[in-house]
């Protein structure tokens, strides 16, 4: 493939950063695995190995998170949590979720204990990152109780499995990239994935069904121009 002039390659690698964001941005928005990956951009005239896609997922993947972060909007003071198990290695582990009241997901935490000490300490992480919330949503987990009564003593803890139902439709791509992986390999692999996989899918998920056509075609092309701007923050 001939790199056009106007896309000079990254300094340290072979292809630009527009091609490396391109990667990133498949395996992230779709359930592909880095082979379906290294198909797509084969058939686009890029030879590059699946571990070099790997290898960019894992580098750049958390620039682009970190970006959204950054320029998010402050997030709705009522906090939904939750907790879903997850297997690695053979060994049971628990992914604490957190998202506010408009779907968007503020932070996840892998653990290994699904107790009061697991529970503090992702409240702890949401109250330093977030501030307090006005009201916290949970399931019926008895855990949750201390935390939030020591941390958010002033919130409105509602513990209802019937009002969780937002944050456990938000589990689902998590499900789904399970499958892709064929399980998680490790603890930390779990943690660096969904850190930025939860992040990158938040400007990509428009909620189609509530807007007109046009509003969503508009709404996508703004979440390409941030992707774009994003990109063209990318250092080696």
């Amino acid at each position: 493939m001939s790199i056009p002039t106007q896309m000079p390659r990254l300094k340290g690698f072979r292809y630009p950063r527009e091609i490396i964001a391109y990667a990133v941005w498949t395996y992230h928005r779709f359930a592909l695995s880095t082979a379906d990956v290294e198909d797509l951009m084969a058939e686009r005239g890029v030879v590059v190995s699946r571990e070099a896609i790997r290898l960019w997922v894992n580098r750049f993947g958390r620039h682009f998170a970190d970006c959204i972060r950054r320029d998010r909007p402050r997030p709705n003071d009522k906090w939904h949590l939750d907790e879903v198990v997850i297997s690695i290695r053979g060994t049971k582990h628990w992914l604490w979720r957190a998202i506010d009241a408009n779907g968007d997901v503020l932070d996840i935490l892998v653990q290994t204990r699904r107790n009061a000490k697991a529970a503090r300490l992702f409240l702890q992480r949401l109250v330093v990152r977030f501030g307090l919330p006005r009201v916290v949503i949970t399931d019926k987990l008895r855990s949750y109780i201390k935390p939030i009564g020591k941390l958010a003593p002033n919130a409105d803890h509602r513990a209802h499995k019937g009002l969780n139902n937002a944050i456990e439709v938000s589990h689902r791509p998590t499900r789904k990239r399970e499958k892709v992986f064929g399980r998680f390999k490790s603890h930390r692999q779990a943690q660096r994935f969904l850190s930025a996989h939860d992040q990158i899918n938040l400007i990509f998920r428009l909620r189609r069904h509530q807007l007109s056509a046009t509003s969503y075609r508009y709404a996508r092309t703004d979440a390409f121009n941030l992707w774009h701007q994003y990109t063209a923050e990318m250092a080696a």
